[in-house]
This record gives C-alpha cells, structure tokens and sequence, in this order.
C-alpha cells in the first residue's frame, strides 16, 4: 500500500441514499485535506434513475430537475466557505469542487452500457502523467468505476503496450467501497484487472445500524439533543443534514424502507401503512446515518495513520485480506446487508466514534466563525524520536514527543497499545517518563518481525476537545 507522504487524488462516486448526503456534507468540511478530483453521481441495487428506451423504471431516484446531493453540499459550503477559510487556507475555492461534478452511470444497477462523463473523467484521470495514487471509492455501486475501467480497455487493448498500460493503472488505482452494491467488480473488474486493490470499508458503526453495534455510552453522539446543538442548528451545511422525522424523502412516492423523514408514528403503526422498518425508530431530529462517511475517513490526516496499510485500522476502519483474493481486504468483523439477523460489527471500530463527531462539531463551527479566535483547532503533536522503530524482545525504547496548541488549551497526552493493529499477540509494558515521554519495553516472547502499534493521543481542553494523534510502528527484531 502507498504512504501518506504519496500523492493521492480521491475521486467519488455516489448513489442518492440519504446517508450520502450526510457523508458529502462532512466531506467537503474535509476538503482541505484531501484533494478530491472527482463527484460523480452514480447507481446501485438501492438507487437508479431508469432507462424509459430501455424500459427501465426509475428506482428510488430523485425526480427530474431536483438538486441532486453533491449539489446541495456544495450549495452549502459555498455559503460557508470564507468562514471555512479563515480557519484554513487549504480549503478550496466552491467553483473548482463543482468543476469535478459529473453524471455516472446511473440508468439500472450495475450499469455499464456505454460510457458517461463521470467514467470518462475517471478514465481521464486513471491515464494521466500526474504522479502518485488514484483512490476511486464508490459509496453506492462501482458500475461507474467499471464503465471507466472498460473504456480503457476497449481504446487500448487491442493496440501495442497495452500490458504496460494495464499494468500501470493497476499500480496506482486503490477502489474503496462500503460493500460491493452491485455486481460489477465480481463481473468484470476482478476477472480484467486481477490485480487491483479493492479495500471494503463498509462498517456498521456509521451506518444505519450504528446505535445496534455500539455501547450505549456512545449513544450520546448519535442523540437528538447532541445532533441539534453541534450538528443541524449550526449553519447551512448543519442544515442540510438529515436527521429523524425531518419531513424529507429520498425520492418522489412511496418507499417502503423511507420512513426516516416521518415523524408522529409508531412501529405498528408505520408498518401498517407498508413500511419495511430494518432499523428501529429513533426520536426525532436524532443522527440517522453516515455509513460512506468511512471511504473517506482514511484520509484524514489525524496521525492514525489509517490509510497506510488496511491493518491499521483508525477512523476509517480496519481491513483484513480476503482469503481467496490477495488484492482484496475486507472490513473486520462485517457480515454484509443482512438485517434478517442481529446486525455485526467489529467493537474496535466504536472506539474513534466521539473523536470523530467532536471533529465534525468543530468543523461546523469554524463554517460558521468568521473569527480563529471563536472556535476551536487541534492541538499539533510531534513525535521527536520517529514514527518508526526497531527494538529486540525484552528491550526497553523511549518514546518523546511535543505538543503544543493554537488556541493555547490545556493538551493532555495518553499513550496506548493499540493491539488488534500489531501483530505481536502480547502485550507490551508502557511506563510514563515525565510529561513528554513514555517507555515501551518489548515483551520477551515477542517474535522477530511482529509489530507492536503505540497510539499517542493528544486531547485538548476546548469546546468541542479535539483530539490529533501520533502511530508508532515498532517492528521487533
């Protein structure tokens, strides 16, 4: 996998489920660290537009002419991107996100009948001479992704070079994608490109069945009251997020699984009326989904380090390979769509849950602070001694570091052995040395080349605390 220090260029592909709205709003509060290079509407097996020449009926597809979900995210942020940046240079000017807006293959599931200007911009992209890796997640299908992939194929393949060209695509594209929504890449991407990387992020954590997965000490984060106060009553990107019984729907007409927008009903009730309830009703104006919020999450620059390698795990998740596919990893502890049965998930992905949204608060008041001063930034942490070490079992190393914040909080610093993501089973002894530094001793059974992950995490004492952190990798030698 590539480092973070590569250059990657994102591009997006995503069908109109609500929970992508609410993962389009936080991303672009992300936009200053991840440089997006295309948003692209597209199909699943949950959303189509239709096809009337092929007689294809539209399905759970906006009406025509209705503002599609990147556009009403970027209509948000526009209104608040000078506020945006004056809390950070970096974030990008509203007409160059929108210049990235394409339409995808969106007529049926799976569809890859002829190409569209979202594949042709990612195939663009995908043969350009810029440097670096290509991350094209797809938070519906990858129908789009494989129209693309296609289009490459049929110019190319015919023609000399086209292995080295093949093989240079391969190298430098990474697909993420919240479950494979239609049947694409099992059809056509993995038998023309055996090699490409598909890393599944798909967690319940952040999806619908997020409160189903995780402790009830986290509820809070998901509760009506914490959503209103940080999230929906702070400015126009708060605004357009939806939550419980906000009166919305998905598309036009009845749909028997949209009954998030309703409010004043029961169970029973609702089910009377031809609803589908797979997830249990919430109170209203609550958090109801953000499940592609995880493709993107990799990237963010909070010193996790979750993007490196899948096993590292961080706000993104934690992958591990495929048994039978050694290009393709899939996300710990994830069973797939099966709300017949108790929903699943891995307990580890819960721990970043208030980190995360206390991140998101914070973003949505720099959106609406046109001071620095009125808002809150996260502490800077540095480890002195690298990020990287080497040490031999039974051997004792010293970590140091230094922290410091903007806004002059109080930063108080924990370290931890993060164990799911090292692959040494045992665990390592870890003692303070004063305010700065800690000691990590190698356990004696410890085996050569296994790694022991240390987590430094610096929390600073503002409204809402933020935290940033520092991965030490130490493999044993």
């Amino acid at each position: 996998m590539t480092s973070k220090s590569e250059h990657i260029r994102v591009i997006v592909t995503t069908d109109p489920e609500l929970d992508d709205l609410n993962s389009m709003l936080r991303l672009v509060l992300y936009a200053n660290e991840i440089e997006l290079a295309g948003l692209v509407y597209s199909s699943s097996q949950f959303h189509y537009a239709g096809d009337a020449a092929r007689g294809v009926a539209p399905h759970r597809w906006p009406p025509a002419g209705a503002r599609g979900h990147i556009d009403q995210a970027l209509d948000a942020y526009e209104q608040v991107y000078p506020n945006l940046r004056v809390h950070d240079s970096r974030y990008p000017d509203p007409a160059h996100l929108r210049s990235l807006v394409r339409v995808g293959n969106i007529a049926d599931v799976g569809d890859v009948k002829r190409p569209s200007p979202g594949s042709d911009l990612i195939a663009q992209i995908l043969l350009d001479d810029v440097p670096g890796t290509v991350v094209l997640q797809a938070w519906g299908g990858l129908n789009t992704i494989a129209r693309a992939l296609m289009t490459i194929e049929e110019q190319h393949a015919d023609k000399p070079g086209w292995e080295a060209i093949q093989a240079r695509v391969t190298a430098r594209t990474v697909l993420t994608s919240w479950g494979e929504q239609d049947d694409t890449f099992a059809a056509y991407i993995r038998p023309h490109w055996p090699q490409m990387t598909l890393r599944q992020v798909a967690t319940m954590v952040w999806g619908y069945a997020a409160r189903m997965v995780t402790p009830a000490a986290l509820h809070h984060y998901f509760s009506a009251e914490w959503t209103r106060d940080n999230v929906s009553q702070v400015g126009p990107v708060g605004a357009a997020y939806r939550v419980w019984g906000d009166g919305l729907q998905m598309a036009e007409g009845f749909d028997a699984e949209d009954y998030f927008g309703l409010r004043g009903f029961s169970d029973e009730e609702l089910r009377a009326r031809g609803y589908k309830l797979f997830v249990p009703l919430y109170e209203p104006d609550a958090w109801i989904s953000e499940g592609d919020s995880s493709n993107f999450a990799l990237h963010i620059d909070n010193g996790l380090r979750n993007w490196e390698h899948p096993g590292n795990g961080g706000w993104g998740g934690q992958q591990v390979r495929d048994p039978e596919d050694p290009h393709k990893w899939h996300s710990v502890g994830f069973e797939g769509l099966d709300f017949s049965k108790p929903p699943t998930d891995w307990g580890d992905v819960a721990r970043w849950v208030p980190a995360f949204q206390r991140d998101f608060a914070a973003r949505l008041r720099w959106s609406v602070s046109d001071s620095y001063a009125a808002a809150n930034h996260h502490p800077k942490l540095e480890v002195t001694t690298g990020l990287d070490m080497t040490a031999q079992p039974g051997e004792t190393v010293t970590i140091v570091w230094s922290v410091m914040d903007p806004d002059r909080d109080a930063v108080s610093v924990t370290a931890w052995q993060y164990r799911e993501a090292g692959s040494c089973p045992h665990e390592a002894l870890l003692k303070r040395t004063g305010e700065n530094g800690v000691t990590v001793t190698v356990p004696n059974n410890a085996a050569a080349d296994e790694t022991i992950h240390i987590i430094l995490e610096a929390t600073d004492a503002g409204e809402p605390p933020l935290t940033t952190y520092a991965r030490i990798i130490l493999t044993v030698t």
